[in-house]
């Protein structure tokens, strides 16, 4: 069976179409998987819990105060081994508490505590969909790795019109399905670098730059989503890694150097994206203490600090090098010279600046991605979606270096 062996976290919002959720279920089990139902209270109100339990064949967690069993809480025990965590139907209410971080009831603390991928499929009044607020809570979602599936268009229970309705139940099947067969980087180890380093002047005070770490953050969850091992080693930033990815946190550019290269020195990577804005100069000397404000100007001199991604592309530990690369103009031109310079296989490059619409610490982002024999520009889209895109053009062109090595290695032995 196609999703035998697989195990599902369901949970269920308070919603009329709640009870598509029980044919979910059905249709989930008799392609093998194991399903656990968690409700918010709301959702009792439309469909019991025993018509779960007995279609799921398993206790459903619904209360808000959580009993302890066994080695901890219920809604930390039945999301521990989660292949896969879907809300379906998700309300405007639950998305707006998951977007925020509100762990109130069983769904959405155990969201909150499981490292599994996480699926939305929301259902709600047209009205309540398109409002501003639900899709800024979708954007943020979305940066944070979830995915969302839905909603359909058509007739409403309220009897209105338009973009709202929870997705048929297989439809949202199929997704299941997709989600466990689309992953092309599964088995795959790869380390992204993300945010601004920070060169200490004194002991209070730092030289940095303007980027928010977001690009990389979310190349991060795009990659982990492909399936692959993904360690993120991140400069100082609020952003939040979410579930999968290890995260290592650094400030310097050196600690970020001595930190990329152990992680590559303890197990080579297959792909290096270097997406941090990594400090190119760095005070000579750091001052002890807090400098007063007393002299009228102040001089200290810089040194240039080492290029931690042309010493990744030289190791050899990598199979292919990815480098990011903001500019204030001539955005492709510099990402080649960058390329073979550097001795990468792709550089990714945006406008930033005063003239740049996208780039620093925005949502949106719009690039140019080079490699050797091609250059293709992609967005503008959000940072996350536009993340997922790289993803997938990486993957295909890792899949023509790795043809040709086996090609240029196969012509070479039968001369």
């Amino acid at each position: 069976m196609k999703l035998s062996g697989k195990h599902l976290v369901l949970g269920v919002c308070g919603s009329v179409s709640a009870y598509k959720s029980a044919f979910l279920v059905r249709e989930l089990r008799r392609l093998g998987a194991q399903v656990h139902v968690l409700m918010t209270p709301d959702a009792a109100r439309f469909v019991g819990a025993a018509t779960f339990q007995a279609l799921s064949g398993q206790p459903v967690l619904s209360e808000t105060r959580y009993s302890k069993r066994g080695d901890g809480m219920t809604h930390i025990d039945c999301t521990r081994q989660a292949d896969l965590l879907l809300i379906a139907p998700a309300s405007a209410n639950t998305l707006a508490k998951l977007a925020h971080g509100i762990a109130d009831n069983a769904l959405t603390a155990a969201v909150l505590a499981s490292q599994a991928p996480l699926a939305l499929a929301p259902a709600m009044n047209h009205a309540m969909w398109s409002h501003p607020a639900t899709q800024a809570n979708l954007e943020k979602l979305r940066a944070y790795g979830a995915r969302i599936w839905g909603p359909d268009h058509g007739e409403q229970a309220c009897g209105a019109f338009g973009e709202g309705r929870l997705l048929e139940p297989s439809v949202i099947v199929q997704h299941v399905l997709d989600c466990f067969s689309d992953q092309p980087l599964a088995g795959k180890r790869i380390v992204v670098t993300a945010g601004a380093t920070q060169e200490p002047i004194d002991e209070v005070r730092y030289l940095s730059n303007r980027s928010s770490g977001k690009m990389g953050f979310a190349m991060a969850q795009a990659a982990w989503q492909a399936g692959a091992d993904t360690i993120l080693i991140a400069a100082p930033t609020t952003l939040s890694a979410g579930a999968g990815v290890h995260r290592i946190d650094v400030d310097s550019a050196e600690d970020m150097r001595r930190c990329v290269l152990e992680c590559l020195a303890e197990e080579p990577a297959d792909w290096f994206i270097g997406c941090a804005a990594v400090a190119d100069y760095r005070p000579a000397i750091v001052q002890s203490g807090k400098i007063k404000r007393t002299a009228a100007t102040i001089n200290f001199r810089l040194v240039r600090t080492r290029d931690v991604i042309a010493e990744v592309a030289r190791s050899g530990q990598v199979k292919m090098t990815v480098g990011f690369a903001a500019e204030t103009g001539q955005i492709v031109e510099n990402a080649r010279a960058k390329l073979s310079g550097k001795k990468l296989d792709v550089v990714i490059a945006n406008q930033v600046g005063n003239e740049a619409e996208y780039g620093f610490d925005g949502d949106d982002n719009q690039v140019a991605i080079c490699w050797r024999h091609g250059c293709e520009s992609l967005g503008p889209m959000s940072k996350a979606r536009l993340a997922g895109h790289l993803i997938n053009k990486l993957y295909e062109l890792y899949q023509e270096k790795i043809n040709h090595e086996k090609t240029t290695a196969h012509s070479g032995q039968s001369a």
